[in-house]
């Protein structure tokens, strides 16, 4: 299903070095708009550029134009990453040329300046048509507010285009020799198509491009469904439980969660969105039937060190013991750095948050 999919939008791949007459012909008479990138060896930037392009109502029926000859990219409507031009205004979008080095901030300056990885291709595309082409994907079940919108457009480039910018420029990942290498990634996989140095193989370079494409395809749409459609109704979760947080407890320094779901990225967001400071400690959620949990808010959406740690009494204590020393029903466990705790009812995880609110550290 994915491949046929993958075929209406990929249309014709035509490159000047590989076709006969018959689809010069068909070419010629379809007539439609034509995407131009360099042929041979391709990299993912191009590959993620040319098909984001043609999830766009424009050129979805395109033809993506393989070649270097300049006389035949000056034929193309929207050129990627060849030509040794960028001009939005004449849709050429190369990144090679010396002067060159745009990032998302410095063309989208309302977002800040936290962008400050050099774009590729595929982030010069996306910078200028990210948005329609996350609303191109979006079902008709869902409906996105202008700040839904911008809240997606950033983190799918924070989580897949700004990483093939990257890649593609040569831009390490630390300043310092990486403890390890992660040979996984997008670009290493569409890399691979490629025909080794020493194949012996005859090798139709536009069948592979094919390939790229749809490899990309699967990547790119499930980045953006997953923020459309996992991310983005978590975080609506998370506001609400923010701005119930008084109902919980009069600090107003805890939240409570219906359920298990991602939560600590969007509530880092949310507290500087709204204004809150970094007051909330600790949220409380159900995590399976007859079992809550209490967890204390990191200093960080990725870090163990805590704002304020579970009750320092109560560290790698479990069952009866814990229940005990608390002065507690019920109670589960408390990890040994005080992290997270649980309890078998709601009521009980949240007297574990209050007794480890005041308690004294």
């Amino acid at each position: 299903m994915l491949r046929k999919f993958l075929f209406s939008i990929s249309s014709v791949v035509y490159n000047n070095t590989s076709h006969n007459f018959s689809n010069r012909r068909f070419v010629d008479q379809l007539r439609t708009m034509k995407i131009g990138t360099h042929d041979g060896v391709f990299h993912c930037d191009e590959v993620l550029a040319c098909y984001m392009l043609k999830l766009l109502p424009q050129y979805k029926d395109a033809v993506i134009v393989r070649t270097r000859d300049m006389a035949k990219l000056k034929d193309c409507d929207i050129v990627v990453d060849v030509g040794a031009v960028f001009d939005h205004e004449k849709k050429k979008y190369d990144h090679h040329q010396r002067e060159f080095n745009e990032t998302l901030s410095s063309l989208r300056p309302e977002l800040g300046d936290k962008y400050k990885i050099k774009l590729s291709s595929a982030g010069l595309v996306y910078t200028y048509y990210g948005k329609e082409i996350i609303k191109q994907l979006v079902s008709n079940d869902v409906s996105l507010t202008p700040n839904d919108l911008d809240v997606i457009y950033r983190k799918v480039y924070e989580n897949i285009i700004e990483e093939i910018d990257a890649i593609d420029n040569g831009i390490p990942i630390c300043s310092g020799e990486p403890s390890y290498k992660i040979q996984t990634n997008l670009s290493r996989r569409v890399g691979r198509l490629n025909p080794e140095w020493n194949s012996k193989q005859l090798i139709n370079m536009d069948e592979v491009f094919e390939k790229a494409l749809l490899l990309v395809s699967e990547e790119f749409l499930h980045t953006v469904n997953y923020y459309v459609k996992v991310w983005l109704p978590a975080r609506v979760y998370v506001r609400e439980s923010l701005e119930n947080r008084f109902e919980i407890h009069k600090s107003g320094q805890i939240v409570e969660f219906t359920e298990k779901f991602p939560w600590k990225e969007h509530l880092f967001d949310l507290e500087e969105e709204m204004n809150i400071g970094h007051d909330i400690k600790y949220a409380i959620f159900n995590d399976k039937p007859n079992s809550w949990r209490v967890q204390a808010v990191p200093v960080n959406p990725t870090s163990f060190i805590t704002r304020k740690p579970l009750h320092p009494n109560w560290c790698g204590i479990r069952d009866e013991d814990l229940s005990e020393i608390a002065g507690i029903e019920d109670c589960i466990f408390c990890h040994t750095t005080g992290f997270i705790g649980g309890n078998k009812t709601r009521d009980g995880a949240l007297k574990m948050a209050i007794a480890s609110l005041e308690a004294e550290t």
